[in-house]
């Protein structure tokens, strides 16, 4: 009896000792972050806001917004009416004041909206109402339904039996909790005043900026008039009411999505006053600020005018162009009655009115007829261009002024080297005389033997003829070039 009491009284004590280290064990778990406090944030809270877009569909928003009553202590604050494009992971968060006023212990965005579809995927499993109208007695039956299905239809449990295909529409008790109208990040926030004010920065998607571009030019093809326009598309998924509008020049590197590049154009000095755009360095960018606050609604697209400027001088090019690969065999004709393209090109100097960085887009050229009516004569997409560079736009084909390239000779000389004997023939349609710039691209080493008319060395790849056809008339030109490629 001796031995089982001290049997019992070691198990007891084991049992207790056991219970108390797992309830010290317990005490040193440190204690969950259960908010105290539920606060709402709507856009009515907004004081400020400003978007930077970027061409390459995404945005910089941020907003400043006041909470009169978030609490203090752990809060579980919903911050509402966020752009439904918003990437959750870029979110920043600062309280305005006090330092380390607030800080975030835990952030969810939740994206689950609520939806015809989604109402009812929730409500699988669970008792609905159906409702039933008889034309006959102009009134709605009603029924207790269990919804047991919405995959390919809705298939409910009425009076015992299952059936589909209900003529009737379905009632539900209340909006499930997990269910939101609009996109909205639920922070776990630990505030140290009752009242803050705080920043909210993040990126979104689906927010982009185009540079379009209207050049006229005049009865000469001398001069023109440049308008360029700033379009801004938001489907980011929020509006953005009285926002201060910043643009970004620059190629910013992403990593996912991979985007295009972008530029905005910048305005020299003499162009300024007819601006709407404010400019300022930003890292290796440019930051263009409109001077005014917008709004930006939702699926809206908004144009603002970017520059303006008269006075351009422009140069009409009509160029003929041949192709490397033609020296290395034995081709006989290679162009047979092909049409001349048509170039405009344009000096982005302060001296020529415009000496500003021009930034990707579109360039559609207007011409008046001989009522006065504008007409358009073509449009061609032009790449970031910079000040005091040559800005060239293709406008199409010449109808008048077409060309004929054929080899008249040609000798192997080894296995990558041979001599050829070329004929460029320009025919002018046109009342007036033309000047058609022959451009002739050659790889390796070359010689140009001998030519009928001077030639040009462009550059180590190229050498160009500048043919003079009068009006009605036609030009040849021959010559015999020595070429080796390997």
């Amino acid at each position: 009896m001796k031995t089982r009491s001290v049997l019992a009284g070691v198990a007891f004590c084991s049992a207790f000792g056991g219970a108390f280290v797992k309830r010290a064990a317990a005490d040193t778990k440190p204690a969950l972050a259960v908010p105290i406090g539920h606060s709402v944030s709507t856009e009515e809270d907004r004081r400020q806001t400003s978007i930077t877009v970027y061409n390459q569909n995404f945005g910089l928003v941020r907003e400043v917004r006041e909470l009169p009553e978030l609490g203090a202590g752990k809060v579980e604050l919903e911050f509402r009416d966020v752009a439904a494009n918003i990437q959750p992971e870029t979110v920043h968060i600062k309280a305005l004041g006090a330092a380390n006023g607030i800080s975030v212990l835990e952030q969810n965005y939740r994206f689950d909206l609520l939806t015809p579809q989604t109402l009812l995927e929730k409500y699988v499993g669970k008792r609905v109402r159906a409702y039933r109208y008889h034309e006959q007695t102009g009134k709605e039956d009603v029924v207790d339904a269990d919804l047991l299905s919405v995959a390919e239809g809705q298939v409910l449990r009425i009076n015992g039996e299952i059936t589909f295909g209900y003529p009737g529409r379905l009632a539900f008790p209340q909006v499930p909790d997990n269910l939101i109208a609009k996109p909205t990040l639920v922070w776990l926030v630990d505030s140290q005043a009752a009242k803050q004010t705080v920043e909210v920065t993040y990126l979104t998607q689906n927010l982009n900026w185009s540079a379009d571009y209207v050049l006229v030019v005049d009865d000469s093809d001398t001069k023109g008039e440049l308008n360029g326009w700033v379009t801004l598309v938001n489907q980011s998924g929020a509006s953005y009411k009285n926002a201060e509008l910043k643009l970004v020049a620059g190629d910013v590197n992403r990593v996912q999505p991979q985007m295009n590049e972008m530029a905005v154009a910048g305005m020299a000095k003499s162009a300024r006053s007819e601006t709407q755009f404010q400019e300022q360095g930003l890292f290796e960018y440019h930051l263009y600020t409109l001077e005014r606050p917008t709004t930006v609604l939702q699926n809206e697209q908004k144009q603002v005018n970017l520059l303006q400027a008269s006075g351009i001088g422009v140069t009409k090019k009509l160029m003929f162009f041949g192709e490397q690969y033609w020296f290395r065999g034995n081709y006989g004709q290679v162009q047979s009655n092909q049409k001349v393209g048509v170039y405009l090109d344009i000096q982005n100097t302060q001296q020529n009115h415009l000496g500003m960085p021009l930034p990707k887009g579109t360039l559609r050229v207007y011409k008046a007829d001989k009522s006065g009516a504008k007409q358009f004569v073509g449009e061609d997409a032009i790449d970031h261009t910079p000040r005091d560079e040559k800005l060239r736009v293709k406008m199409g084909d010449a109808f008048d002024v077409v060309g004929d390239r054929k080899q008249t000779e040609w000798h192997e000389l080894g296995t990558c080297a041979s001599e050829s004997t070329w004929e460029v023939e320009i025919r002018n349609h046109k009342d007036t005389p033309v000047e058609v710039e022959d451009s002739e691209p050659v790889g390796g080493d070359w010689t140009v033997l001998s030519s009928s008319q001077a030639v040009e060395k462009k550059d180590a790849n190229t050498f160009l003829f500048t043919i003079k056809v009068a009006a009605r008339g036609v030009t040849k030109v021959t010559y015999k070039i020595r070429s080796k490629w390997c």
